[in-house]
């Protein structure tokens, strides 16, 4: 049980963000819009700003519950067409 809890808690939104500016000098993160793509996946933009300037992070929801800076693949319907033997 405490290996799944790890494991669904490395995938939050708030380790992906730590992951991602942990070793800078940030001095603000904040979400700055969160809404649905288009297909309906779940989507948060951050903005860190710090020494270096403003930063801009995308991050997108996963069907499994994580959370990734890559956007979701597109799903389209494939159709197979069985070869009859002629």
């Amino acid at each position: 049980m405490e290996c799944k809890m790890t494991s669904q808690s490395n995938q939050s939104l708030r380790f992906q963000v730590e992951k991602w500016l942990a070793p800078s000098s940030i001095r603000l993160v904040q979400v700055t819009k969160f809404g649905r793509t288009s297909s309906g996946k779940r989507y948060v933009i951050v903005q860190a700003s710090g020494p270096l300037g403003l930063h801009t992070l995308f991050f997108f929801r996963r069907d499994d519950g994580s959370w990734t800076v890559m956007p979701p693949q597109r799903t389209t319907l494939k159709m197979a067409v069985d070869r009859m033997a002629a």
